[in-house]
């Protein structure tokens, strides 16, 4: 029975460590967030200390477990593995030439956009874009003008998101990092600028 178990216990360990290696690929939120923080803060050309700080991560504590037969082993494999395959999460990829080709293009069209996002006609949308908020704020001649500018904005933050998650071979992150860079938006712009909640309300700092 023992001779049994003992084998039954190194199959399993055996499958545990081979599906340890790609289960436990996470999002890098902590990278993401310094990443998103550091290029919003030179696209609004920020200067002086941060609005937030990345968030920590919290490491998964090591329960110590005596290892055993069957499910005790299992238990006590899997204490030990999981916690060194999450360490080894790749770390976020940001620096590309179509990253810094967008990043340049975004800020050069910052200083257009300040004045309507300080108006209150365009404000940051709960989505990682631009939104218009009120275009009544806007002198009927350059209304035109503004639209073309939040389009050209929108499709630059767009392929941002797009390429950081390709420059990381993953595309499936593109989702959280919009998030991420949803959030930092808000967290990095002036006071006075508006901005989308969760709920789509617009709220002013």
């Amino acid at each position: 029975m023992k001779t049994v178990q003992r084998l039954s216990a190194i199959a399993l360990v055996a499958l545990v460590t081979s599906a340890c290696v790609t289960i436990h690929i996470y999002f890098p939120a902590a990278a993401a967030e310094e990443a998103a923080r550091t290029i919003v803060r030179d696209v609004l050309e920020i200067n002086g200390p941060p609005a937030g700080e990345p968030e920590a991560t919290t490491e998964p504590t090591s329960r110590f477990i005596a290892p055993g037969a069957g499910l005790s082993l299992l238990a006590w494999t899997m204490d030990r593995l999981v916690p060194a395959a999450a360490a080894q999460a790749p770390d976020l990829r940001v620096e590309t030439p179509t990253t810094n080709r967008l990043r340049a293009s975004m800020r050069a069209r910052n200083a257009q956009l300040a004045p309507h996002f300080r108006s209150g006609a365009i404000g940051f949308g709960n989505d990682g874009l631009v939104a218009i908020r009120d275009l009544s704020e806007v002198p009927l001649r350059d209304r035109s003008e503004v639209q073309r500018l939040v389009r050209e904005e929108n499709a630059d933050r767009s392929a941002l998101y797009r390429e950081i998650a390709r420059a990381n071979d993953r595309p499936d992150w593109e989702q959280n990092i919009r998030e991420t860079f949803a959030r930092v938006w808000v967290d990095e712009a002036p006071s006075g600028y508006w901005y989308q909640d969760g709920g789509g309300n617009w709220r002013q700092k």
